[in-house]
């Protein structure tokens, strides 16, 4: 499987809608892999606070019908990075999509960990309360988004339910770079599973973001890594490496943890 990771920026004073036709410029070049994979809240910016609430659409508003078109034109799946979603209450989101090559939805995710700190999306949005995997043609995937990395309990509950590969669309300051370096390798070895991450760059507001998308396979080994700047990250995958893995060193079978009653 060929992925493509675009890193790309938002800054603040760029018009959402230019920057939209940028990055599907960018898309529309991408006709030879499998996979696409984009960044946390690319189209309205992350720390665009002000904004949520003006930005944020229904899953078939204007901004997931074209998404789900590139997919079509470029005949690949794409992940849509995350998008700022209203549900039918009028709650918002931090909502990823996966879409496959004909423009169908395939899973969606919203964001169980919202973040606090330094950041106004824990008080704007609503955390998920599912995380689900989907079987799709290019393997098990699940997803998570940025902060979550921090959260080891819900990789697991990936795995438990199959999960080859975790897409993780985020957007992840410079500041906190080798955090970013050490949980995206870590969260990949000990699940034993591929792990795309795809991170945003450039200023938004006084925030500095760290780039660095990376792909991770099962045994902590980085396959591709970006520097700090736009680019677009190639990778190649072989789904069978989770299987050799997994079998040659079977650490997740020794787990003692799902059967409480082994603790008493």
């Amino acid at each position: 499987m060929k992925a493509a990771l675009v890193q790309v920026a938002s800054p603040l004073d760029e018009p959402v809608e230019g920057r939209i036709e940028r990055v599907g410029d960018l898309v529309a070049g991408l006709t030879d892999v499998d996979l696409v994979v984009l960044p946390e809240l690319w189209a309205p910016g992350y720390f665009a606070f002000d904004r949520y609430d003006e930005l944020a659409q229904h899953l078939d508003g204007p901004l997931l019908s074209t998404i789900r078109g590139w997919a079509r034109a470029i005949g690949a799946h794409l992940h849509a990075g995350s998008v700022l979603e209203r549900d039918p209450t009028g709650r918002l989101h931090n909502t990823a999509v996966l879409v496959d090559p004909t423009g169908e939805v395939l899973l969606d995710y919203r964001k169980i960990h919202v973040f606090g700190y330094q950041s106004l999306e824990s008080k704007l949005l609503s955390a998920g309360q599912r995380a689900d995997v989907a079987d799709t043609a290019i393997g098990q995937v699940g997803m998570t988004t940025c902060y979550d990395l921090r959260f080891p309990e819900l990789y697991r509950h990936l795995v438990d339910q199959g999960a080859e590969l975790v897409i993780v669309p985020a957007a992840w300051p410079a500041a906190r770079l080798e955090h970013w370096k050490l949980f995206t390798r870590t969260r990949a070895v000990e699940n034993q599973v591929f792990l795309l991450a795809c991170n945003a760059v450039g200023k938004q507001g006084d925030v500095e973001l760290a780039g660095h998308s990376v792909v991770v396979d099962p045994w902590g080994r980085v396959l591709a890594e970006a520097g700090s700047g736009e680019e677009v990250l190639y990778t190649e995958i072989d789904r069978a490496t989770v299987t050799e893995i997994r079998h040659e060193f079977p650490v997740l079978q020794d787990r003692r943890l799902r059967n409480q009653a082994a603790f008493g």
